[in-house]
């Protein structure tokens, strides 16, 4: 994640959909911080499955505004992409199962 931002960052033209690219990130890397405390801290099995199905739809965000301006940033943000749907998966089981 550090990378593919460094990777954005450091483009110079044009600065404005780079800038744009990395206020994204900084909004996914906000609800991914947000998830951990409430799922695991406060055990709000639902609350989690919401926060990482908005966390899925922000990194696919991200990698879709970083692509036009770095390939190689968008894709190193696909394995990713590929945890948080593996995650979003298993919240949603625990959801299933402990009603």
């Amino acid at each position: 994640m550090a990378v593919s931002a460094w990777l954005i960052w450091r483009q110079h033209e044009p600065w404005r959909r780079s800038r744009a690219a990395l206020t994204i990130w900084a909004l996914q890397l906000a609800i991914n911080s947000a998830w951990t405390p409430i799922f695991f801290g406060l055990h709000e099995i639902a609350a989690g499955l919401v926060i990482v199905a908005l966390l899925f739809g922000a990194v696919l965000l991200t990698i879709t505004r970083f692509w036009p301006v770095n390939r190689l940033a968008g894709a190193l943000l696909l394995p990713y992409l590929g945890w948080v749907g593996f995650a979003t998966y298993l919240n949603a089981g625990f959801w299933w199962l402990n009603p």
